[in-house]
């Protein structure tokens, strides 16, 4: 693999490295991808983004593709047959939310055309480039996070506190937290 300068966050990890460089940072501004994120950011609550990642696959074929319309409409028995699937993360309530998430996602993409249009909103549509030098100058929160999750939580969103939402917020490119030397700061 080539010499390249990253986010010192992935280094030394295959997946890690191929996330950082093909998709964290990188604007997304379709639902589908949208709520994939929201659903892994969610499961992430209290855990390494590595774990998730690792699972990622897991998740995809547990949660129909990632699929919000049949997400929303899970009987109870899909959500006991979730509790016992070892390929992801058996929270009962991060997989009750879920269930719960996808239904709240619907209602705001009913109120505003979609969710992208939603969220973008905060930024006014565009990336916020967060010109940080080094690891240990990006946050876990902002005020801005603070008043997404604060929003999202009164549409009924659960496991969307601040701190879920600004890495939700980095994964989906609406702040650009890579750091000014690496080699996709520009790129994204």
């Amino acid at each position: 693999m080539e010499n390249k300068t990253r986010c010192k966050w992935c280094v030394g990890i295959d997946i890690y490295e191929k996330y950082h460089d093909e998709e964290w940072g990188v604007p997304v501004y379709d639902d589908a991808t949208l709520f994939e994120f929201l659903i892994l950011e969610t499961f992430q609550a209290g855990l390494s983004w590595i774990t998730i990642l690792r699972k990622r696959e897991n998740f995809r074929l547990a949660f129909d593709n990632f699929d919000y319309k049949k997400i929303a409409q899970f009987p109870e028995d899909k959500i006991q047959e979730l509790m016992l699937d070892t390929g992801i993360i058996r929270n009962q309530l991060k997989i009750r939310s879920a269930v719960s998430n996808a239904i709240a996602f619907m209602k705001v993409q009913e109120e505003f055309g979609s969710f992208s249009d939603y969220i973008w909103k905060f930024t006014d549509g565009k990336p916020i480039n967060s010109n940080r030098q080094s690891l240990k100058e990006v946050p876990a929160t902002t005020p801005l996070s603070d008043a997404i999750s604060k929003d999202l939580k009164k549409r009924g969103f659960k496991f969307v506190g601040s701190t879920v939402v600004y890495a939700h917020m980095q994964a989906t490119g609406m702040v650009n937290d890579h750091v000014a030397d690496c080699f996709t700061k520009e790129k994204h």
